[in-house]
């Protein structure tokens, strides 16, 4: 977190970054429940799971939908405590939108093995609120109206975002490498757009994950052509150094 942005931008940055969460849950005797799921977001940031109903969570799930999800941006640290985490609440619900399907297969590629059982379905959490500990006293709660930004504002770049991403992906290979290499200080890889979204684009290479963020919002897909225009035009210029 720095100075200059508020604690809900943080905290929905640490989520679209994170692939993983610990879902927790109430099972049907009463008794708390915590799992390891993949996660992805919507464009407001609301989070994205694939689950099964075969597992534990998904059934009390479907008794009580209440959840936490606990998104870990400690790992690699030395002293652990230190990093950031985020704990979400809210309440979770199936939503069989093939948009949201597509953004999290793009973030999960391996799960696409799953997509047709008849047990997975997708499911996506109505945030409440938000626990932020971005270092010791760092801590906010943040209301879910804070934390979620307003769908209805990115509706445009919703529609255009799968042309963005096979575009980029078809044709401006080496300007994804010049964005992970230069922009982000990633190892050189096959790296491949996996989404894009009003704050920043992802990037895959195999089970490798980054994120790449704009300097502000962008709202339409006019908008992202030109950030990541701006975008390779830095990454060259770094790379010329």
């Amino acid at each position: 977190m720095t100075t200059q942005e508020s604690p809900a931008d943080s905290a929905r940055d640490l989520v679209r970054r994170t692939p993983t969460a610990a879902l927790a849950v109430t099972l049907g005797d009463g008794s708390p429940y915590a799992s390891l799921v993949l996660a992805a977001t919507d464009h407001g940031g609301q989070p994205l799971l694939f689950i099964s109903r075969l597992a534990e969570h998904t059934r009390a799930l479907e008794a009580d939908p209440r959840a936490s999800l606990l998104f870990d941006g400690t790992v690699g640290l030395a002293d652990r405590l230190t990093g950031a985490r985020v704990s979400l609440v809210g309440r979770l619900a199936r939503d069989d939108d093939p948009w949201l399907k597509e953004r999290f297969f793009r973030r999960h590629p391996a799960a696409e093995i799953y997509r047709d059982f008849a047990d997975f379905s997708l499911w996506r959490m109505v945030v409440e609120r938000a626990h932020l500990v971005a270092g010791f006293g760092r801590i906010h709660w943040i209301d879910g109206g804070a934390f979620v930004l307003n769908a209805a504002q990115y509706a445009a770049l919703q529609e255009g975002e799968a042309g963005v991403v096979a575009h980029m992906n078809e044709d401006h290979l080496d300007a994804i490498a010049l964005y992970a290499t230069q922009l982000l200080g990633e190892a050189d890889a096959d790296w491949r757009i996996s989404g894009v979204d009003p704050e920043g684009i992802d990037l895959i290479a195999g089970d490798r994950r980054s994120r790449l963020r704009f300097p502000s919002h962008v709202s339409s897909v006019m908008e992202v052509r030109t950030r990541l225009v701006e975008l390779v035009k830095t990454a060259r210029e770094l790379h010329k150094l």
